[in-house]
């Protein structure tokens, strides 16, 4: 019996979600988007997830504060932080907080796949890109 690897997907733009949903999807993992990072941190509490894939640059709550909500709540959780921005200080802050990787904007669905087939690994879970 294959696991389902629950994804939960965090931008602040809905573009983004709405382009990367179904990319992650065709790895045949169940994943939920937000782009609301007070309503993300609330599902957190609710469910835990397999995966965060969260930009790291947000308004009112940014990337490293919703990493810290799901290291604390999941350390299994692995979490890969998106930057839009050429922020390496951030991204080497998030990996020292505990983020499995970092992708940096622009990148393509299938830069993304790679990361979370990756991440899926870690996790014993081998994924295949569907369809």
């Amino acid at each position: 019996m294959e696991k389902t690897l629950k994804i939960l997907l965090l931008d602040d733009e809905p573009i983004v979600g709405k382009r990367l949903k179904p990319a992650i999807a065709k790895l045949g993992c169940e994943v939920e988007v937000f782009d609301n990072p007070a309503k993300a941190l609330k599902r957190i509490d609710e469910e835990t997830f397999d995966i965060v894939v969260t930009d790291i640059r947000m308004d009112e709550i940014d990337g490293l504060e919703v990493l810290e909500h799901v290291m604390n709540k999941s350390v299994r959780t692995k979490v890969i932080m998106i930057t839009g921005y050429a922020m390496m200080e951030l991204a080497r802050q998030a990996m020292e907080k505990g983020a499995f990787d970092f992708i940096a904007k622009p990148f393509k669905p299938d830069d993304l796949r790679a990361v979370i087939v990756k991440a899926a690994e870690t996790l014993g879970v081998k994924l295949t890109i569907q369809g």
